[in-house]
This record gives structure tokens, C-alpha cells and sequence, in this order.
């Protein structure tokens, strides 16, 4: 019944932008807490970015000053703000909600930095 569908990846030039949002549903987005993860050709999936439902939001240290995460409650979508991206930032872009405990993905959408 939860649904998490990955969108805004595609291929940019080296210092560019992207917004990435992931629109949820079965769920009642305000009450969870929701993540962002990426997995780089040939490496592990590794934890990029955090929004819990009370505010805090932490990064991974390589994206801290270049990624911003945020949702909008109404449209039960959480965003990824990227800027400045980087050739290392090249991967598959997941988000992640845990409601109850129970983990749930999307199926990633790809982003590639290349000039």
C-alpha cells in the first residue's frame, strides 16, 4: 500500500542543479520521518540526507552546504536540493520512510554528473 516514486534525476554538467522529489502515499507523510540515500556504480548504498518529523535534519558530510532537504506535508512529497553537484555525485537516488518501524523505498531515480 506505501508507494515511494523517485523523480528529477537525469544528466548535468559538473557544478549544475537538481531538485529530486519523491511523492508518497498510503501514508500520512506529516507523521514520519524520511531519508534520501544514493548508491554509486559499483559501490554500497550510503545515507545522504535526513528530515525527522520534529525538524531535525542532518547530512552526510560530502553534500553539507550543497543539498538541501525538505517535504511539503500537503503534497506528501519530500525534495532534495542539489547543488553544485560533482562528478562523485553520480548515483541512484532512493528515498526511504520508516513508518511503524517498517522500512519502504522507491526505485531510485538516476542522476549523473558529466561534463
Amino acid at each position: 500500500q506505501v508507494q515511494l516514486v523517485e523523480s528529477g534525476g537525469g544528466l548535468v554538467q559538473p557544478g549544475g542543479s537538481l531538485r529530486l522529489s519523491c511523492a508518497a502515499s498510503g501514508l500520512i507523510f506529516s507523521t514520519i520521518d524520511m531519508a534520501w540515500y544514493r548508491q554509486a556504480p559499483g559501490k554500497q548504498r550510503e545515507w545522504v540526507a535526513i528530515l525527522y518529523r520534529g525538524g531535525i535534519i542532518n547530512y552526510v558530510d560530502s553534500v553539507k552546504g550543497r543539498f538541501t532537504i525538505s517535504r511539503d506535508n500537503a503534497k506528501n512529497t519530500v525534495y532534495l536540493q542539489m547543488n553544485n553537484l560533482q562528478p562523485e555525485d553520480t548515483a541512484v537516488y532512493y528515498c526511504n520512510v520508516w513508518p511503524g518501524g517498517v522500512n519502504y523505498w522507491g526505485k531510485g531515480t538516476l542522476v549523473t554528473v558529466s561534463s
